[in-house]
């Protein structure tokens, strides 16, 4: 019996890899992606922007060479896994075979949950753990052995490792719990027992945070002073149903409701209003709290089937609905279409729909959207400081270093120059801590910088080169790169006031 009700979520799940699988992997690496990789070779309890789990895995995937394919076969495998939970909620939910393929659609179509299924990145993991907690909770609250809260504790801690965001998840999901009579599945040593494992595999990070005075908390006070996009609560709330999916968005909005009306999942739609609550008051950007949405479209998959208990015929209208309107979004999401066709097929729906509004920082933005135009131009960055740098002499070679403005250019340098080069280093972020090498800084090549200007550090400046490409970010594009010669003062002694955590 138990197999039979594996089938459904099992094919779903495959489905969804193996469209992932030949989708993900085109225009190329996108640069949080490579910063992940050079994090990962620098194994650490945590980092200034993130826990470890994903750097790990993202430095794992290339151990047998460059392979855009094997680092987003990750992101498949999460998102496949992210279906096949939501049909299994979907089953204890009462759904049967129509409810799971419903939800199951919904989940792989809605455009923000796809994006994650796309790109590795730090929501990449909550994709299968946020819904997958929610799994547990509810069976334990059905009177399931209560031992498993100890597989639900280690899941979040694996959440937590992976992003912080996951901590505002838990505290809503307790909350909804406490509030109906969900509570009751708290009351076990078992509860305890799960959220002292919990605490125990997130607690090397938060050690790391601490011994470095919390960075991460100094970078979203920055992001909230001038760098981030702040939205009212009204633009937060009606962003949901846009990064979703206007059409799915009504699958997950019947889901909320319904679980309301349901009193052994009521808890599920509290903890949804507390999660949006806690995002709307501290500003989060609108994508932070979309791993729960698997969930609520699992809840709207059972509440369509029992509405259309008398309707059946109007089933596989609804299927045909959603994969249809889920499939107009999807190359938003995942890098379907050839780049030309894509910025047409853009520029049609931006007449339609106000897409413009989901961007989440104060950038110019390039004819592609950020997280298509940021996978451009990264090897071809590498190369030209590469030529920068043969172009020196080798006395100069010997003493260079390479400075860069952020932490893509400088995780593109090192990722893509394809040869041993002097230390790449940056202010931004992680790359700040890992400091300055050793470097004199007497030859730099700045990229995208100035040689200092400002502090008039250098008594020999030139332009050595212009890096410019196609479909960047208008800020890597035009960029110079300068060749910096005669350091007035130790580099050492300057790096701390180039720290830029953001």
């Amino acid at each position: 019996m138990e197999r039979q009700r594996l089938i459904v979520p099992a094919a779903c799940a495959a489905a969804t890899f193996v469209f992932h699988l030949l989708g993900n992997p085109h225009y190329g690496f996108f640069r949080d992606e490579l910063y992940f990789i050079i994090c990962g070779r620098h194994p650490q309890w945590g980092y200034v922007d993130q826990p470890p789990v994903i750097p790990l895995l993202a430095a794992a995937s290339q151990v047998f060479g460059i392979s855009l394919v094997a680092l987003r076969a990750i992101s498949a495998v999460f998102a496949g896994a992210s279906v096949f939970v939501t049909c299994r909620l979907v089953q204890e939910f009462g759904g049967g075979t129509f409810a799971q393929v419903f939800a199951a659609l919904c989940t792989a179509f809605a455009a923000v949950l796809a994006a994650f299924g796309t790109l590795v990145g730090t929501d990449t993991v909550g994709l299968w753990a946020w819904p997958l907690i929610a799994l547990y909770a509810v069976r334990i609250a059905r009177g399931a052995d209560p031992r498993w809260w100890l597989a639900a504790g280690a899941i979040a801690g694996i959440a937590l490792e992976s992003k912080y965001s996951a901590a505002f998840f838990l505290v809503s999901a307790a909350v909804g719990l406490l509030l109906t009579q969900g509570r009751r599945a708290l009351r076990t040593p078992w509860f305890a027992a799960g959220a002292a494992l919990c605490v125990l595999i997130a607690l090397p990070n938060a050690l790391w945070q601490a011994h470095y005075g919390f960075p991460m908390l100094e970078l979203l006070r920055n992001g909230q002073d001038g760098k981030n996009v702040v939205l009212s609560p009204l633009s937060f709330i009606l962003l949901q149903a846009l990064i979703t999916n206007p059409v799915l968005a009504i699958v997950w909005i019947a889901g909320l409701v319904w679980s309301f009306i349901q009193a052994r999942i009521r808890w599920i739609g509290i903890a949804y209003v507390v999660l949006i609550a806690m995002m709307i008051a501290l500003h989060a950007k609108h994508y932070y709290p979309a791993d729960v949405y698997p969930v609520l479209f699992a809840a709207g998959g059972a509440a369509f089937e029992q509405w259309t208990a008398h309707v059946r015929i109007a089933r596989p209208v609804l299927i045909a609905l959603v994969a249809a309107a889920g499939a107009l979004l999807l190359p938003l999401a995942v890098p379907l279409l050839p780049v030309r066709q894509f910025i047409a097929y853009n520029n049609a729906l931006s007449s339609v729909l106000p897409l413009n509004s989901t961007v989440t920082e104060h950038h110019k933005q390039s004819v592609l959207p950020q997280n298509y135009a940021d996978m451009y131009g990264w090897p071809q960055l590498a190369q030209t400081v590469v030529e920068v740098y043969d172009s020196l002499s080798p006395a100069e070679r010997a003493r260079a270093v390479i400075a860069a403005s952020n932490y893509g250019e400088a995780s593109a340098i090192e990722f893509f120059a394809g040869r041993a080069l002097p230390p790449v280093i940056s202010g931004h972020n992680q790359y700040f801590l890992w400091g300055t090498h050793g470097a004199s800084g007497d030859v730099l090549i700045d990229v995208n910088g100035d040689c200092g200007s400002d502090l008039h550090l250098f008594a020999h400046t030139q332009r050595a080169a212009t890096f410019t490409a196609r479909y960047v970010m208008p800020y890597e594009d035009d960029m110079p790169i300068m060749l910096c010669r005669g350091i007035k003062k130790p580099l050492a002694q300057v790096w701390p006031l180039v720290k830029d955590y953001n």
